[in-house]
Formats: structure tokens, sequence, C-alpha cells
């Protein structure tokens, strides 16, 4: 179906309106909010540990738990499990169409939507087993899963290419850091001068902080192939204890806590401006 640009706007036929709608608008904004609020806690937390002020090291799923665990949190809950809904929504959109209302990607940003989108309905999906039966699924950590996949025909192939596609997303994010890519999504025009240094830095911190964690995620995944050791891969929370292996592990997992928090300030700046 062709369209065209008007005003900034895509004209499209029938079928498409929902995408143009305040509501589609609403949602995935709704979404960075969420997004911001998950990696906020899982960032806060783990800073807290690394100052030795009784923090804690968790994953997406742990972050969900402790929004059930505050005053009001089913409540809260529940509007951020609608946020990630729309987030995903979004992800999912840009994916099937490559566009929406506001901006365009190019093959490779659908095929990372793709992605995003289903990692965030299944965050959705977690969010709302949290709120029906008190607790999550259990049966969905990176060692069981790896677990699993590594029995199947040509599982270690899987595993691996897995892995070595994380460690892609990695460097990705660093790309996005230190270039300041991840401005191009936005709409720059309509911010301040120091709104968009202040956005720049924080969403540079972010992206490297992520490259860090999404890089010894799929690392540890292919170690798991290359080994046969499904108890060798990790999830958000592993990546960030492996940390603490290191040489100055506290001040890293500090270091890497703050980007953490970096970022979830810099989604929370999405919600404003990024181009949906």
């Amino acid at each position: 179906m062709n369209y065209s640009r008007t005003k900034g706007q895509l004209v499209e036929g029938p079928g498409r309106s929902f995408v143009q709608s305040r509501a589609f608008e609403v949602l995935s904004r709704a979404g960075f909010v969420a997004r911001g609020l998950v990696y906020g806690i899982i960032g806060i937390l783990a800073l807290k540990l690394a100052f030795g002020h009784g923090g804690k090291l968790t994953n997406q799923q742990g972050a969900l738990k402790t929004v059930a665990h505050q005053p009001f949190g089913k409540g809260l809950l529940i509007l951020v499990a609608i946020g990630l809904g729309g987030y995903s929504l979004w992800r999912f959109v840009r994916a099937a169409i490559g566009h929406g209302p506001e901006g365009s990607d190019t093959g490779f940003e659908r095929v990372a939507a793709l992605g995003s989108g289903i990692a965030y309905g299944a965050m959705c999906f977690v969010a709302i087993e949290i709120l029906l039966s008190g607790r999550g699924s259990t049966s969905g950590s990176p060692k069981q899963a790896t677990a699993g996949i590594l029995g199947w025909p040509a599982g270690t192939w899987i595993v691996g290419a897995a892995g070595v596609l994380t460690i892609g997303i990695a460097l990705y994010q660093g790309y996005r850091g230190i270039t300041k890519d991840f401005l191009k999504d936005s709409k720059v025009e309509e911010m301040k001068p120091e709104v968009k240094t202040w956005i720049s830095r924080v969403g540079m911190i972010g992206h490297l902080a992520r490259m860090v964690v999404f890089g010894l995620i799929g690392i540890f995944l292919v170690k798991a192939a290359i080994n046969y050791n499904p108890k060798q891969a990790v999830g958000l929370d592993g990546a960030l204890a492996k940390l603490t292996h290191y040489s100055y592990g506290p001040f890293l997992l500090g270091v890497v806590a703050a980007g953490l928090i970096a970022f979830a300030i810099y989604s929370l700046s999405d919600a404003r401006y990024r181009k949906i």
C-alpha cells in the first residue's frame, strides 16, 4: 500500500489509521516510561549493592516484582503492564510496516524492532502473571532455557548463534552510544540546546552500559554452547554479577549500574521526544 509524507505525517490507506491515532501514540510513549522504570529499578538496586547499602542484583522480572511490592503496587504494576504492552505493540508495528506516523526504519532496524517487540511482550506477560498469581514464572531462566535448547537437534548451534546475535546487539548499542546515533530517532528540533546536550549525555552513557550487559550475556551464551554447559548462560542479573568477579568489581558494578540508571532517564526523555 502506497503512502506519502505531508507536513511530517504519513498519509495512508484504510487499515492503518490506528497507527496514526492518538491512542497509538499514548500507548507507545507509555512504553518508554515503563521501560525506564524497569531499568531504573535494576540500576538502583545494583548501585546500592555496589555501595554496600543492601541492594541486590535482579533482572527484568525481579524489577516487576519490586514494583508489585510497593504501596499501591498492584495498580502501579497494571500501568507498567499496559506500558510494556504498548511498547511491544509499537515495536511490532515498526517491524511489520517499517514506519510510524513520525519516523521510518531501515531493514536492520525492523529486524531489531521484531526482537524488541518479542522481549517486551514477554515482560508484559510476566507482569500480568505476577498480577494474577502474585509471582512470576520461574521456568524461563537463562540456564533452564539454554538447557532445553541444547537438547534439540542443532541446539548447540542455536545457542551459539543466539550468543553471537546478542554480542552483535551489544556492539550496535555501543555504536549508537559512541556516535550518539540515537539522537536521529528523537525530535531534536523541539529540544532546547541544553536539553539536547543533557539527553545526548545520558543516552550515550546508557547505551554504553547496555553494551556491557548485552556483551556479557552474549559471551556466556557462546561459552555455554562451546562447552555444552547451560549453567554458563546468564541473564541481566547474571551479567551484572560477573562484573563483581573482576578486579575493582564493586566499582565496575557501580559504573554499569549508574549507566543503567542513565538509560532509564534517557527512556523517560524518549517518552516526550521519540519519533513514534
